[in-house]
């Protein structure tokens, strides 16, 4: 039994009020951008002097170079895929000599043989 009447019972909190009274924000973002007329890019920001924008899922550097960052990706990826067919051409020839060298080889063999043979001919005779 508490000593000073009823037990603890704080105040119910009022309500709160709505934050904004517009309804915009339930809106989706082309409703907005037609009736704001707000037209959003890529995200851009300036860290350090370089400027970067945000396409394609990839920060792309948007200036500060002699080559544009589309172009410099492009030339990226190109020069990848030239390494791949060169290191794939490298191999090739490699394996094309080392044809060549066991054709050379079997071929000295059948003349050594031939040679021997024709010696063994000729001492019969």
């Amino acid at each position: 039994m508490p000593l000073f009447g009823n037990t603890f019972s704080p105040k119910k909190t009022p309500p709160r009020k709505s934050a904004s009274l517009s309804n915009l924000h339930t809106l989706d973002r082309s409703t907005r951008e037609i009736e704001l007329g707000i037209v959003y890019g890529p995200p851009v920001m300036n860290i350090g002097g370089q400027s970067l924008k945000f396409e394609d899922g990839q920060w792309l550097a948007d200036s500060g170079g002699s080559v544009p960052g589309k172009e410099l990706q492009r030339l990226k990826k190109r020069n990848v895929q030239l390494e791949e067919e060169n290191n794939l051409l490298k191999l090739k020839n490699e394996i094309l000599l080392d044809m060549l060298t066991e054709t050379t080889a079997e071929s000295h063999l059948m003349e050594r043989e031939l040679e021997e043979m024709k010696s063994y001919h000729r001492r019969k005779k």
